[in-house]
């Protein structure tokens, strides 16, 4: 009678296993947003920093190096910028220069000052090195190698290049060292203008980089790489934040679940079961491992995700598992965030470019910082009736 009784609840623990794999539990309970201010922190550094970069490309692009402010004003939309172009430029000193030219009757030109022309040979140095270009073009290939056809459109890729760290002219500047790995191709549609869309395709699979992230770590702890294993993501919840006892525990079963590599194609799955939900969690895991910062912007993550086919799976998994992912609304947008590599509002792991990214942020602080403190002496001086000669501020 026992062995009965154990031989129908083994087969039944069998059955439920076998339903998770094939419908949803998640339970009917709403799991909240909180704000982690450390995260926002760390998307807040680089405010402008995109719109920065565009402007320096397109003057140092130019062959005087040098470009009248009437001809940037017209692309404020194209280069996002949330203010006019000259008071952009006047809020960054330490970067862009307005001078008037010599030439009598000439417009306002703006240039980039020495110290800004500095970091731009730095950044430049960073990505013609080897190592650099090696480490883009693997990290390149495994986003393609997250597709089933191992290609993508290049408007897909555009979105993601500020976040991958591309160059604005990688086609040129990258493509052509690696013509094993990369070629561009037709992917065989038509934009809404009619013009053919080209995608980048990857020339061939390649076995070494289909480890994922979530792999190599389990492999580094010493739990092997074996298909299927249950290996749960990492998940870290900000100061305040407590999730539904009945959520936890829908949390820790799903994190039981099998774990299926980003790099296998199960979209035979059932969309809705909770083993395809742990899939979804694992390939934007992987993409924002992919990112020099393990964020981007979400409306990027969807459009790649919409491409795949996974439609609105992408936001149910952000929403679902506040603990893997962050969403921050700051500057302007909203940017997912991946939890488990940061210690606070600090990568724990900084790609050579993040640093560059750092450094230009804290050169306008620290220019900020200064214009702040000469302020602050004047308007004591003035209450005391000192005799002071002020600088005039540069309003940040």
């Amino acid at each position: 009678m026992a062995v009965f009784f154990h031989s129908t609840a083994t087969k039944l623990h069998h059955l439920c296993r076998h339903l998770r794999l094939h419908i949803r539990t998640f339970v009917d309970a709403k799991v909240k947003w909180i704000r982690d201010p450390y995260l926002d922190k760390a998307v807040q550094r680089e405010k402008n920093l995109k719109s920065l970069l565009s402007l320096k490309t397109l003057i140092i692009s130019h062959p005087s190096k040098t470009l009248p402010i009437s001809t940037i004003s017209p692309q404020k939309p194209h280069l996002n910028l949330p203010i006019t172009a000259t008071k952009f430029f006047q809020n960054y000193p330490s970067v862009f220069q307005i001078f008037q030219p010599s030439k009598p009757l000439s417009l306002p030109h703006v240039k980039l000052t020495l110290q800004a022309l500095s970091l731009h040979r730095q950044e430049t140095q960073i990505l013609s090195s080897l190592s650099n270009k090696i480490d883009l073009a693997e990290r390149l290939a495994k986003l393609l190698m997250l597709t089933k056809a191992q290609k993508l459109p290049l408007y897909v890729i555009e979105k993601l290049k500020f976040d991958l760290g591309l160059p604005h002219n990688y086609i040129l500047t990258l493509l052509p060292d690696f013509p094993e790995y990369f070629h561009i191709c037709d992917m065989g549609i038509k934009d809404s203008n009619g013009y053919e869309v080209f995608g980048l395709e990857l020339v061939s699979w390649r076995d070494d980089l289909s480890v994922s992230a979530m792999e190599k770590r389990a492999m580094n702890m010493n739990f092997g790489s074996k298909r299927g294993m249950r290996i749960g993501f990492p998940m870290n919840f900000p100061r305040g934040f407590d999730l539904e006892k009945k959520v936890r525990n829908w949390v820790d079963e799903w994190q039981n679940l099998p774990y299926i590599s980003p790099y296998e194609d199960v979209f035979h799955l059932a969309p809705n079961s909770d083993q395809a939900e742990k899939w979804t969690v694992g390939v934007i895991h992987e993409l924002l491992h992919l990112m020099v910062g393990k964020k981007a912007e979400k409306d990027s993550v969807f459009c790649l995700g919409d491409y795949l086919g996974f439609n609105k799976r992408f936001k149910k998994a952000l929403v679902h598992h506040p603990g893997i992912f962050y969403i921050s609304n700051k500057i302007r947008t909203q940017t997912v965030v991946l939890r488990e590599v940061y210690m606070k509002d600090v990568l724990v792991e900084k790609h050579p470019l993040m640093g560059m990214r750092y450094r230009k942020r804290l050169k306008k602080l620290k220019k900020m910082r200064r214009i702040v403190e000469q302020h602050e002496i004047y308007c004591y001086c003035r209450k005391f009736n000192y005799a002071v000669e002020q600088t005039e501020p540069v309003v940040e």
